[in-house]
């Protein structure tokens, strides 16, 4: 009888995620400022989670995590959980180790959604913006925008007939409409 390919998971991992990313890459200087200010935020933290039951995803790890979703551009929990999942740089970024699972994404939203109604993320947004080596990078002078992530849309009843008549083009499916 032949027998099944069953294949045991390591029982050691030998990849240190620390020396996988490279000394100057730009989110290690990012992490040190998020780290500093995730420590300011113990005792909000601790007053959002009740003593017993079983774990959540740690809000550190979640709020590092929701960052990595902005820089990237990710647009779902899911993706997120995925690259996650396969990426060693947002695992060492958000904390998580190599031999660790990717949180379900449902279960992430759901965390999610418990900081922003307990004002943690602008708690915590406001502790990044009030550190020193982050007030250097800001200016009041003058603000920019990369034009190429604006998306801009004209509603058909800002259009303007050219004779003037002022009322907007009928809304409907085509030119007799």
């Amino acid at each position: 009888m032949r027998g099944g390919d069953n294949r045991a998971g390591e029982l050691f991992s030998y990849v240190d995620l620390e020396a996988r990313v490279r000394r100057d890459h730009p989110l290690r200087a990012v992490r040190t400022i998020v780290n500093e200010a995730l420590s300011t935020l113990e005792r909000e933290f601790a007053a959002l989670y009740s003593p017993i039951g079983r774990p959540s995803i740690p809000p550190e790890k979640l709020l590092r995590a929701m960052l990595l979703q902005a820089f990237y551009s990710i647009r779902s929990e899911r993706l997120l959980m995925e690259r996650l999942e396969y990426d060693l740089l947002f695992r060492w970024f958000v904390g998580i180790g190599v031999d660790d699972a990717a949180w379900d994404h449902s279960v992430f939203s759901k965390n999610r959604d418990r900081l922003l109604e307990g004002d943690i993320a602008a708690k915590f947004l406001a502790a990044v913006l009030a550190q020193p080596k982050v007030k250097k990078l800001l200016s009041s002078d003058h603000f920019s925008v990369d034009g190429t992530l604006i998306e801009a849309w004209a509603s058909m009843k800002s259009v303007k007939l050219k004779e003037g008549s002022g009322e907007p083009p009928a809304q409907g499916g085509g030119r007799n409409a």
